[in-house]
């Protein structure tokens, strides 16, 4: 696998073991929350401006850096989460 790979699935893991955003927390966001954040970030990326709407959850979790490649980070390990309860909700019906 490539590096940015390795990074977004590390990034994933943070998530997960610093942050606390295990599955079943990430169940609760089936209204796109996963993927607007996602969005937001990768919209960040692009421009360093804050996306206007696109931030799901209050603004003390809405934590940019200073590169974009790190938001690019960001953004795909919040696509996988997504993806993966996308999966995790087809499996149960």
């Amino acid at each position: 696998m490539s590096k940015a790979i390795d990074d977004v699935v590390a990034e994933r893991q943070r998530q997960v073991d610093g942050e606390g955003w295990t599955e079943a927390h990430d169940d609760q966001h089936n209204k796109g929350e996963l993927a607007r954040a996602a969005s937001a970030y990768a919209s960040y990326a692009a421009s360093f401006t804050v996306p206007n709407g696109l931030w799901p959850w209050s603004n003390e979790w809405w934590k940019p850096t200073g590169s974009k490649r790190r938001a690019l980070v960001k953004a795909g390990a919040l696509i996988l989460a997504e993806i993966e309860r996308l999966d995790r909700s087809a499996d149960k019906s």
